[in-house]
């Protein structure tokens, strides 16, 4: 497996040499690899919006080195273009940049503006339409009779009919409720299963990275604090809280377990392994320790 994503002693600097001067990253360094699904985490101001607005030269680093491919992002400014190609950034309520008459023309801009021949437009119109689960029926309505969660499913499928080598995801599910949360983060991880795209995605809900990513990015502070699988990441529950951000909820419930002086595993951060690890306590003996009182975990 190739990396994909390689930064080197990143850092960027808002107004440098200004009163207002600020450090949001700071010296850092990690890989991606190829077809990883990657959380990327941290508190207000850590820095997340920020780095991944690297990955496909919005920003252009301070000092340090970004890496898509194994190519450097910076190694030949008129080339940047091209990166924005490989790189497909959805920021946060990307249906406000909307703009076509349809919802097939909206899919099909990024294709048309890199020059594609119009059966292949169309293919990967029709392809990441499906892919967001855009009914045949809405594709030559206009995009703003469409509900918010539609309108959201209509502008990332116009990212993924690009086809880029990186999909970055800045918090797709904001604003939207439980059900349109899960349709959106679904489709992406179905998306990642069949096509092998590297997913980035940035999220507060600590839910949502412990049940789609496979491995996690924390930032606090512009550095890294962690950078490990979910497992060893949310096994860190502690830390994590005293770096000001949550945990999932069955975590925090397993850790209230642990304090209370049951021997159980701390990097419990689904519920399906949650229930899996009761039914084996269970089997070890816990019913008779939960028969012993009031300050039994039960």
């Amino acid at each position: 497996m190739s990396e994909m994503i390689r930064a080197e002693h990143l850092s960027y600097v808002y107004a440098p040499g200004m009163p207002d001067e600020h450090v949001a990253l700071d010296d850092i360094s990690f890989t991606v690899q190829e077809g990883e699904f990657l959380g990327v985490i941290g508190s207000t101001g850590c820095g997340k919006s920020t780095l991944i607005s690297h990955f496909n030269g919005i920003n252009r680093p301070t000092s340090g080195k970004i890496y898509i491919n194994g190519q450097d992002l910076w190694s030949d400014p008129s080339q940047i273009r091209s990166f924005r190609f490989q790189v497909g950034l959805v920021f946060q309520y990307p249906e406000y940049q909307l703009f076509e008459e349809t919802v097939a023309a909206d899919i099909a801009y990024g294709p048309r503006n890199m020059g594609l021949p119009e059966e292949e437009i169309q293919r990967r119109v029709e392809e990441a339409a499906q892919f967001c689960g855009i009914a045949p029926h809405m594709m030559e309505k206009s995009p703003f009779d469409l509900s918010g969660g539609q309108k959201r499913r209509v502008a990332i499928a116009g990212v993924l009919a690009m086809e880029p080598k990186v999909l970055v995801l800045d918090e797709p599910a904001a604003g939207l409720d439980p059900e349109g949360r899960d349709m959106i983060l679904g489709q992406m991880k179905a998306y990642h299963k069949k096509t092998g795209t590297t997913i980035v995605l940035v999220s507060h809900s600590m839910e949502d990275i412990a049940k789609y990513a496979d491995r996690v990015l924390v930032l606090s502070g512009g550095k890294i604090a962690m950078h490990d699988t979910t497992a060893a990441v949310f096994a860190r529950a502690q830390e994590l809280l005293e770096l000001g951000l949550s945990v999932p909820e069955v975590t925090k419930v397993f850790l209230r377990l642990r304090q209370m002086g049951l021997d159980v595993p701390v990097d419990v951060y689904t519920v399906p392994y949650a229930v899996d690890m009761l039914k084996k306590l269970k089997e070890n003996g816990v019913a008779k320790i939960c028969a012993k009182g009031e300050n039994s975990p039960c």
